[in-house]
This record gives structure tokens, sequence and C-alpha cells, in this order.
């Protein structure tokens, strides 16, 4: 099962990166671990600068922009 990550404050890209990656999962109908990290000192931890951030299986994947549907499910695949 894979474990994916969004990293952020909450904002609006935050946010529609998170809606996306549940769209993506949905969508390929697999089984994955979505965990949504708010908390500044845990974001730190990660050591990034620009959110939203989307990671898969603590690889970063896409950092500073919206991650698109599509897109998750291609990494999803790999």
């Amino acid at each position: 099962m894979k474990t994916i990550k969004v990293l952020g404050p909450g904002c609006a890209k935050c946010k529609t990166t998170f809606n996306n990656v549940q769209e993506a999962v949905k969508q390929l109908g697999i089984e994955a671990e979505i965990i949504k990290i708010e908390d500044i000192e845990e974001m730190m931890k990660y050591n990034i600068l620009t959110t939203p951030v989307l990671m898969i299986d603590d690889v970063i994947k896409v950092k500073g922009r919206i991650a698109q549907t599509d897109e998750i499910k291609t990494f999803l695949k790999e």
C-alpha cells in the first residue's frame, strides 16, 4: 500500500492537491494511506520551503505547485 503525504499550511493550493490525491486514488481503485501535514514544525522536518508538497512513499514528487490528478495517477502507477 502506498503512503501519500500532502504537506502544506492549509492554503487553497494545498487543499486542491489533497483533493486531487483523493480523486486519483479513487479513480485507480487502489488502497493508499493519505496523510495531510499542516503543522509547520512537522513540515520543517522534511526540509521543504515551498508548498504544497506531494510525497509518495517518502519521495517528493511535486513541490510548490498543485499536483494534477492525472499526474498523481502516473506517480502511483510507478
